[in-house]
């Protein structure tokens, strides 16, 4: 029975190059692919945030983190479900300004799909859907059927945990107290 669902790693690091080389290669070596992949600073100073999707199974993802987390540049890694994150996805169609317009109304796909307008000229419209990954394949396949997708590009998974504040700032913090504990 595969009890495989999808996972959120997130991984605080120092800016460190090379690193993502290291991490890539633990999923590797665990027969896991990577389904996004987004890397950007973080709320804290100096820390790095990444943020990886895999599908796999409880134990498995457990290890994975426990060994991302003895990489030297590594501060700290933890995985999460989709029912502890916000999250979203952003992605881009760019189509043939005269199909779209020969659909009759803009204003239909542009209020269903919740999409902005980001550039508009004579020979292609490029448009802008942020949401979940259904959702963005949704309107893909629409706009493929209907008009053709001239280019289509779509991010990784950006993930906020819904805890008050980052799980990271919690341990840094009691690091601190028990450093405070120890110097009198």
């Amino acid at each position: 029975m595969n009890n495989n669902k999808l996972f959120t790693v997130t991984i605080f690091s120092e800016n460190t190059v090379g690193l993502l080389n290291q991490v890539t290669i633990i999923f590797t070596r665990r027969g896991l692919n990577i389904e996004t992949l987004s890397v950007s600073p973080s709320a804290i100073e100096g820390i790095h945030k990444f943020t990886i999707t895999t599908y796999t199974n409880k134990e498995t993802i457990d290890k994975v983190a426990k060994q991302i987390d003895k990489r030297v540049d590594i501060v700290k890694a933890y995985y999460n479900t989709d029912e502890d994150l916000v999250f979203q996805e952003i992605a881009l169609y760019k189509i043939s300004t005269k199909k779209l317009l020969s659909l009759g109304s803009i204003e239909d796909i542009v209020r269903r799909y919740n999409v902005r307008i980001l550039d508009l000229t004579e020979i292609w419209t490029v448009l802008e859907k942020t949401g979940h990954y259904d959702e963005t394949q949704a309107l893909f396949r629409e706009l493929k059927e209907t008009t053709g997708v001239l280019q289509f590009i779509r991010s990784g998974r950006i993930a906020i945990t819904k805890s008050k504040v980052e799980r990271l700032s919690d341990m840094l913090a009691a690091m601190e107290e028990k450093l405070k504990v120890f110097n009198f």
